[in-house]
């Protein structure tokens, strides 16, 4: 079993698209998912919450949410604000230890990395299950700090980082962005392993699913067993999205 972490520098940079596309791939690629948000915030009980977009992307429909709020702030916080006891580490490593049996299980959390989903935050629950972590960035200006920070703070806290992945590649990316992307890589030491294309989440789900392969490099998967199939769910990587 493959287990990977997926935070975000700061919120709205794409974790859960990023989520649904390993999701989308792994499945292609005939491999049993399992996808937890262990905290969703910012829906009432009978909305459609994060794990619901992932779903209708990638297909994969094994899910597990263990908490959700209705104000959209961070999850402790709004546990506090509705009078919910906060999640957990011990509850929530258990719950995810229960989804062994998939080929490849995804958590996402809330945020950034040092978020606290409960009485902990995504770098705790990752260094509880020793999980490697993948970094999804936005690619303009402010994403070299936020990144490197990001990256900083799990080397100290001796967690893998699993590679970064640019969240959300604009068609026509600005001089930052394009810059963004040689820069990366050189002051986090942290390879860009994947790029997705700006707007791919309101694909359809045809769509997002054949092209979701692509948007992640071959030699990267291939180091997950979980995700890949040898080269069988995979195209050639789309130069378009390279500045």
């Amino acid at each position: 079993m493959t287990m990977l972490f997926v935070t975000g520098t700061s919120t709205e940079v794409g974790k859960t698209v990023t989520t649904a596309a390993l999701a989308a791939t792994a499945h292609a690629a005939g491999r049993t998912v399992a996808v937890c948000k262990p905290a969703q915030t910012g829906v009432a009980a009978a909305e459609p919450g994060d794990l619901a977009t992932i779903t209708a992307l990638s297909g994969v429909t094994r899910t597990l949410e263990l908490a959700r709020y209705p104000d959209p702030l961070a999850p402790d916080t709004a546990a506090r604000r509705c009078g919910a006891p906060p999640l957990t580490l011990t509850e929530t490593v258990s719950a995810i230890a229960a989804l062994d049996d998939a080929d490849l299980t995804l958590v996402e959390g809330a945020g950034g990395l040092l978020v606290r989903l409960g009485e902990f935050t995504l770098l705790d629950l990752a260094r509880e299950l020793a999980a490697p972590v993948l970094v999804v960035t936005a690619p303009g200006l402010g994403t070299l700090n936020h990144s490197e920070l990001t990256i900083r703070t799990l080397a100290q806290a001796g967690v893998p980082c699993a590679g970064l992945v640019v969240g959300s590649w604009p068609q026509h990316p600005d001089l930052a962005t394009r810059t963004n992307r040689t820069d990366l890589p050189r002051v986090t030491g942290t390879a860009i392993v994947g790029t997705l294309p700006a707007g791919a989440g309101s694909w359809a789900p045809p769509r997002f699913r054949a092209a979701a392969p692509g948007w992640f490099t071959r030699t990267w998967a291939r180091r997950y067993p979980g995700i890949s199939d040898g080269d069988q769910a995979f195209r050639p990587e789309p130069r378009t999205l390279t500045a």
